[in-house]
């Protein structure tokens, strides 16, 4: 079976230059009287904030579009510096203050904003040379020392000189021979001036390269679907923003990678004028600590409710899950595009109690990221996670690539809208004998995006595939169907059906969908071993044997396939051929039972002859 995930992109961008001299009026408000004293001055009073709060990003090699580490460099840039933390345009943070904690927040008090005006309107002196403090001391090259494995792109792309923004996509195929644990990974996206922002998708199945027209060239795209054939749902946040550091995953949060495992990078960049070539680098640093705690990535979304009129300045999209267990949240991740006005999202207990998870009330796209929480925060089951998000199509939003306002619909393209709602939950308090609980969660967020819209393919599927591991063969077979009827040529949903009705004990019936699968995709694995089962119960050995064969021919070292192919000659009298199968099997897998039974057999057949 496979399982489908998709996973749309985490956007983040850099302002160039022009930004300091333009929308930064996103909103105003009054700064406290800084109380009279002394001097305000770069050297003991300055230095710290911009140390601490713009260095990281403005300074050579890094996104910001000039260097901020020098009394030179910020008091040429002093005005400007003041307007922009005033109206807090600058540093870039989004959520407002809450209760609950986020990690690595940048943004500035009252008080920090105060002084730095008190600075600017008093000339901007530098001070007493003894009481600057130290320069920052950023690391240079990898973050977090020399990783286990670098990879870069095969390729590089060109990015345009003009246009809108593009989003491509590079595939670093892993050069592992055995699975890996993850810890972290570091992200070098290419030039930072031009890449907003980049994040990693795990493509288990190789199928990402599919789509590349020539073979480590990439391919363009927003939004990609992973696909995996064992229930490995989408858990860890692996993004880059500017000034952002390589995140270790907590112990026992490590990510597996296993042999034949592709990532694929999906970077957002803006054209600068002319022609930059782009040709990403990625760090990984392994652990030996297998993973014991097994996040999972739930997204809440209602695109197909986005259709906003032109001049609508408060136009509501909501959305809602309940939580079927207990889960930590760890992080979150609001998306929306250039009309997101006010975002948040509210968690209701189930004792009526509400918690903010976030509120965003000045959204810029240019600056939405992955936010992490001081605390996990616990959600116990029951619980509904609220999803209230307001878009602003009018002449009065800066950021509205239209002028004048044009009705805008929901889409993967950059001109389109989304509303979206990553949370990263770790599942608590059950029972592990009960088996994994992110199948609860899944089947909760499946039966949720088929509420809302019926027509979803993979929430079908999903759910189907949920259902069918808990032994509901009957309500798996109907949602295979429904999937079927949305797309009645994929061979993913024809191979599953195929599959659920041989379980059910309907060979005969599961043929025509398993021959529709293996001639849709000639390569698919699951449609060939399927139909050489089905086929075998039938009695068609014949047939079988030719599924089995060419099952054994696109995986060689599939145990179960050889076994298989091995019966399926056996019945057919070729005892030789059989018996090369079954000692292929032990060879892959000593403890084959079928295959040692079956050459058991075999053996004291053809000495009886």
């Amino acid at each position: 079976m496979k399982w489908w995930h998709a996973v749309a992109s985490i956007a983040s961008a850099l302002v160039l230059v022009a930004a300091f001299g333009a929308n930064v009026l996103l909103y105003s408000q009054s700064s406290p009287a800084i109380a009279s004293g002394p001097q305000v001055t770069f050297n003991r009073d300055i230095a710290p904030i911009v140390f601490q709060n713009c260095a990281r990003c403005h300074r050579p090699g890094e996104s910001g579009p000039f260097p901020l580490i020098t009394y030179a460099d910020v008091k040429k840039h002093a005005r400007q510096i003041e307007i922009v933390t005033r109206t807090r345009f600058m540093p870039p943070w989004l959520p407002e203050p809450q209760e609950l904690k986020f990690t690595d927040e940048s943004r500035l008090s009252d008080e920090k904003i105060a002084t730095l005006k008190a600075w600017v309107d008093e000339g901007a002196p530098e001070g007493n040379p003894a009481d600057l403090p130290p320069q920052p001391d950023f690391v240079r090259g990898w973050q977090l020392g020399q990783p286990d494995l670098v990879l870069k792109a095969a390729k590089p792309f060109v990015l345009p000189a003009s246009g809108s923004d593009m989003y491509w996509n590079f595939i670093f195929p892993l050069p592992i021979d055995r699975s890996r644990w993850m810890k972290a990974i570091e992200i070098r996206p290419g030039d930072k001036q031009f890449v907003h922002h980049a994040n990693v998708l795990v493509d288990r199945m190789e199928n990402s390269r599919q789509r590349e027209k020539a073979p480590g060239a990439g391919f363009e795209g927003m939004e990609i679907k992973i696909e995996s054939e064992v229930f490995d749902p989408d858990s860890h946040f692996l993004f880059w923003k500017p000034g952002s550091v390589p995140y270790v995953e907590p112990g026992g949060m490590a990510l597996r990678l296993d042999k034949g495992t592709d990532l694929v990078l999906n970077v957002h960049m803006q054209p600068s004028g002319k022609p930059e070539t782009i040709q990403p680098t990625i760090g990984i640093y392994f652990t030996d600590q297998p993973a014991t705690k097994f996040p999972m990535l739930l997204q809440l979304q209602n695109d197909g409710k986005l259709d906003i009129p032109a001049g609508d300045a408060n136009f509501v999209v909501t959305d809602q899950l309940t939580l079927p267990i207990d889960v930590a949240l760890l992080g979150i991740y609001p998306h929306a595009h250039y009309l997101g006005k006010d975002l948040q999202a509210i968690a209701t207990l189930p004792d009526g109690s509400s918690k903010m998870l976030i509120h965003i009330p000045h959204w810029d796209l240019n600056w939405q990221a992955v936010f992490r929480y001081q605390k996990p925060v616990f959600l116990p089951k029951g619980t509904k996670v609220n999803m209230h998000y307001v878009y602003d199509n009018s002449e009065d939003n800066p950021l509205n690539p239209n002028n004048p306002p044009q009705r805008v619909l929901g889409g993967n393209r950059a001109r389109d809208e989304m509303a979206h709602l990553w949370l990263q939950v770790l599942p608590v308090n059950f029972d592990s004998k009960a088996g994994d609980p992110r199948m609860l969660l899944q089947e909760a967020l499946a039966r949720h995006n088929i509420e809302n819209d019926p027509s979803d393919f993979a929430s079908h599927y999903n759910l189907g595939a949920m259902l069918q591991a808990r032994g509901k063969l009957d309500e798996a077979i109907a949602e295979y169907r429904e999937a079927l009827r949305i797309r009645p040529q994929d061979a993913t949903v024809n191979s599953a059906l195929g599959g659920a009705l041989i379980a059910e004990g309907q060979p005969q019936r599961a043929i025509p969908y398993l021959r529709a699968a293996s001639s849709a995709s000639p390569n698919y694995f699951d449609a060939h071993y399927n139909l050489g089962h089905a086929l075998a119960a039938t009695e068609d050995y014949a047939g079988a044997a030719e599924q089995f064969a060419a099952a054994v021919h696109l995986r060689p070292d599939d145990a179960d396939a050889h076994a298989n192919f091995g019966s399926a000659l056996a019945e057919l009298g070729k005892l030789t051929e059989a018996k090369a199968q079954f000692e292929r099997a032990l060879e892959i897998n000593p403890d084959h039972a079928l295959a040692r039974e079956n050459l058991e057999q075999l053996r004291s057949a053809m000495s009886a002859h």
